[in-house]
């Protein structure tokens, strides 16, 4: 292995972080300093930015982020909490559940963690308190219920997962030992998040009754009420129908993620305009500011990663990392486990998408070698990722809830462990049963 280009890389990366760098400046900085040890033209540098983003599915990027703005703009994630209440009905810490649920549906809209847990957690924070819950305990609720956004199709992280390991060249040795590889798609990674963003729901659901049943939190009313269940379905119909548009779409193969997206688009301004009449130019001129803000600073993250990832590949430091792990163990259990550890440490500091861009290109030869299946590696990656929105220091979760709920940073933490740790027991579940992952790609006729 290259050494030096491995400490120069590594080395003047955490040292940009450690200092106070941004991401997108440590990351460009450190491939920067290697191209000039390297002596290599910093044009290429450029050039390989330039055509990071010349990808179809990266198209989806910001058409998903501005279908989400548009559908909190068009009253779409109101509903869908309203219709989560209803459902909630009695059961103690109803309200912590309904918030579960919405994020639930809202993620089958919106594909993005931050996003999801700040239009669930306007409405739900204010209704939690009301109802006595502590307002430390919502904001925990509302973060880590945030993260299953990312995991419920459609996702963005699953799309920049996608484009990083579709680019990848499976090793011939992997080849060689375990024969051809499953296929690997977006369409397939969407359909394999589905079942694993359930199991997460529903672990975060189990903690939510155990300590609002210690907690005393009682439910939205004493029985459930067929009645309101309805007339939240009746004013909720078109926002449960988008998922299934979406999606329906996707499966059947009518068009793409990256069509899709611009599906969801149309069809949520037929909804906010038409049918909703809450879209007005004000709220579609918020919608377009917050999408070009937040896309521009994705696409300055993933051209540096990019960059970043290139020199990794071209120096085949992935390859010997691979080789060298592989020489101490070949048993998939514990590289499993080394992973998911590595997975949960990087989501505390670093941004999800960031994550992904650098990481894949080291993991993936890995756990080709070891016959791994690609679809089920990217859905453990982005469980585990999604952990990172409710642990600092990073979480963005945590930040979010922070300013809803008006209570400190630390007081959402140390509320948020045990959501925390069964999260992390449901991860475990998820990457040692690929069947939570590949079943329903394979009822659906994905090789």
């Amino acid at each position: 292995m290259e050494y030096p280009i491995v400490a120069i890389l590594f080395g003047s990366f955490l040292v940009l972080l450690l200092i106070g760098a941004p991401i997108t400046v440590s990351l460009a900085v450190s491939a920067l300093a290697c191209f000039w040890v390297l002596d290599i033209d910093p044009v290429r540098m450029v050039q390989i930015a330039y055509t990071s983003v010349g990808s179809f599915p990266l198209m989806a990027l910001p058409a998903f982020v501005l279908a989400g703005a548009l559908m909190e703009a068009a009253g779409i994630s109101r509903r869908l909490v309203d219709i989560a209440e209803a459902l909630a009905g009695p059961v103690t810490g109803g309200l912590g559940m309904a918030t579960v649920l919405a994020c639930v549906f809202f993620g089958a809209i919106s594909g993005s963690g931050p996003a999801t847990t700040a239009a669930v957690g306007m409405l739900m924070v204010p209704a939690m308190t009301r109802r006595g819950y502590d307002k430390a305990y919502a904001g925990a609720v509302t973060a880590a219920s945030g993260g299953i956004g990312i995991i419920i199709p459609p996702s963005i992280p699953m799309v920049i997962f996608g484009v990083a390991a579709m680019g990848l060249q499976i090793p011939p040795a992997a080849v060689a030992q375990h024969g051809e590889f499953a296929s690997l798609s977006i369409p397939k990674l969407f359909m394999a998040g589905a079942v694993p963003g359930l199991v997460m729901a529903l672990a975060l659901i189990l903690v939510n009754y155990l300590i609002s049943r210690r907690r005393g939190y009682r439910g939205l009313t004493d029985t459930w009420s067929g009645r309101a269940i309805v007339e939240a379905l009746r004013h909720g119909v078109w926002s449960l129908v988008a998922p299934f548009i979406i999606l329906g779409g996707i499966y059947s193969g009518l068009f793409t993620p990256t069509e899709s997206a611009v599906v969801a688009i149309a069809y949520t301004l037929l909804v906010g305009v038409v049918l909703h009449r809450e879209i007005t130019w004000a709220k579609a001129r918020e919608a377009l500011l917050a999408t070009t803000w937040i896309t521009g600073r994705v696409l300055l993250i993933l051209f540096a990663a990019t960059v970043f990832g290139r020199v990794l590949v071209e120096e085949e430091i992935p390859a010997q990392l691979a080789a060298q792990l592989l020489g101490m163990t070949e048993s998939l259990e514990v590289v499993w486990l080394f992973l998911i550890v590595l997975l949960l440490f990087v989501g505390m500091f670093m941004e999800t998408l960031a994550a992904i861009m650098i990481l894949v290109p080291v993991l993936m030869p890995i756990m080709y070698m070891l016959g791994a299946d690609p679809t089920h590696v990217g859905i453990v990656v982005i469980c585990a990722l999604s952990i990172g929105f409710q642990t600092p220091p990073l979480g963005e979760n945590l930040f979010v809830a922070s300013g809803i709920s008006g209570m400190t940073v630390e007081q959402i933490v140390v509320k948020v462990v045990p959501f925390t740790l069964v999260s992390i027991l449901a991860l475990l579940l998820i990457a040692y049963v690929p069947a939570l992952s590949l079943w329903l790609p394979a009822m659906m006729g994905y090789d």
